[in-house]
């Protein structure tokens, strides 16, 4: 019986899904740090769907389209885990990316995102003083 889409994969099924020997994903994880397999007891990998999307892309970009290790991982920062998963030939929905990067995006994303934090999180310690006076 096949699993389903959304079922995790052992490393044995993981490789033999992208193609690729086990030692390449397990040598993959080591260079690129957004490659986080589940890790259970005793060092048991388990992949799930995200990380499968991942790994398609990355295997695409690394065999098929020449790309180098320094420049999987320079597009990986520059244009985030979305543009990966639609290298691999996926569409990169919310469930398809790490939890990090569903909820912020890529890093230039993540760059305004906080700024915009700290701004809120200034004006929300004026109010507090403010009110603080007020209350006098």
């Amino acid at each position: 019986m096949a699993k389903g889409p959304d079922a995790f994969r052992t490393i044995t099924e993981a490789a033999e899904e992208l193609g690729v020997p086990q030692h390449v994903l397990r040598f993959w994880e080591t260079r690129f740090s957004f490659i986080r397999p589940m890790k259970r007891a005793g060092g048991r990998r388990f992949y799930r769907p995200h990380d499968l999307a991942l790994l398609r892309g990355v295997r695409r970009l690394l065999h098929d389209e020449g790309y180098t290790i320094k420049g999987v991982q320079r597009l990986h920062r520059e244009q985030g885990a979305a543009r990966l998963v639609a290298a691999g030939g996926g569409e990169a929905g919310a469930s398809d990316l790490p939890f990090d990067e569903a909820v912020a995006g890529p890093a230039p994303q993540r760059a305004r995102l906080a700024a915009a934090l700290e701004a809120l999180e200034a004006a929300k310690a004026r109010l507090d003083a403010a009110l603080a006076t007020t209350r006098r």
